[in-house]
């Protein structure tokens, strides 16, 4: 019988060095969508997706990122004193949402290399990877949950997945497949940041993952990239080799939070779809763009 999914991991570990020199004194996680941190919109979906243990790999500035998840008596109480009670709720919730711990990673030595952080965490059971330049929107049936179902149904590891332009395959990796029955793509081999001419697969892995604990051991006989960084690809990979890998084409909205422009985009959209300035913010681009 498929184990439930109980746990999610989140790497933040990284420097952010594309949004320097604002990442010198705070982690790129911490950008904010609106006045959302991203991290607490990607740990949102966990929550959303039923899932109630959380665990942060954090590195450079860690701290800031416990600030903003641990409890703050000294403003709990001003904020109730001068009666902003909506405001209270806003900082209360990131302190309930969910169990969550914290590990540091020592060295950043890939997306493989943070994993291997979270073996005590996993403790033998299957649990989903959300990585922190990915922020997907879909509010009434997250990523997360959706790969979870798949996971439960196939007791395969599932790649979220979408099919990218051809000539944008290389900033990513693709998937070769053998067949597709539902929905869900039979994974046969990931190639991480193929060359153009070189791409058989459009389909591409995007930031979320459902795994079993197996992935320890294979992360540990992982031979390091010329660069010495360990790939999650190379594990991925391995797995769909042994036919133990599926992908999963999410039905969401992704938002590329490692660029500068996806950055912008999330926020633009983020608020397009707020209720208190949404409908301003909409005439304001109509005459901008004029």
């Amino acid at each position: 019988m498929v184990k439930k999914v109980k746990k999610a991991v989140i790497p933040v570990a990284g420097f952010g060095t594309r949004f320097m020199p604002y990442t010198k004194a705070v982690p790129k996680a911490m950008l904010p969508i609106l006045n959302i941190p991203a991290i607490q919109i990607i740990a949102d979906e966990v929550v959303k997706s039923g899932i109630t243990e959380i665990l942060f790999i954090v590195g450079y500035r860690e701290n800031v990122i416990r600030d903003h998840f641990k409890e703050s008596p000294v403003l709990d109480e001003i904020l109730l004193k001068t009666g902003k009670t909506e405001f209270y709720k806003s900082v209360k919730y990131p302190e309930t949402m969910a169990k969550i711990s914290y590990v540091m990673q020592e060295e950043l030595n890939g997306t493989a290399g943070a994993l291997k952080y979270a073996k005590d965490f996993a403790n033998g059971e299957p649990f989903a990877i959300l990585f922190g330049d990915d922020v997907m929107f879909n509010d009434a049936y997250p990523v997360t949950k959706q790969l979870v179902d798949v996971y439960e149904k196939t007791g395969k590891a599932v790649i979220g997945s979408l099919n990218v332009p051809k000539e944008e395959v290389p900033k990513y990796a693709s998937i070769e497949y053998s067949n597709v029955v539902d929905g869900v793509y039979y994974a046969t081999k990931i190639v991480e940041k193929p060359k153009l001419e070189d791409v058989k697969s459009t389909l591409s892995p995007l930031g979320r993952y459902v795994v079993d604990s197996n992935v320890f051991d294979i992360i540990e006989g992982l031979t390091p990239a010329p660069n010495g960084e360990y790939y999650f690809t190379d594990v991925l990979d391995y797995l769909a080799s042994k036919g133990e890998a599926v992908a999963y084409v999410f039905d969401a909205i992704h938002y590329d939070m490692g660029s500068k422009l996806g950055y912008l985009k999330a926020n633009v959209e983020y608020g397009l779809r707020d209720k208190e300035i949404g409908a301003e913010l909409k005439e304001y681009l109509k005459e901008l763009i004029k």
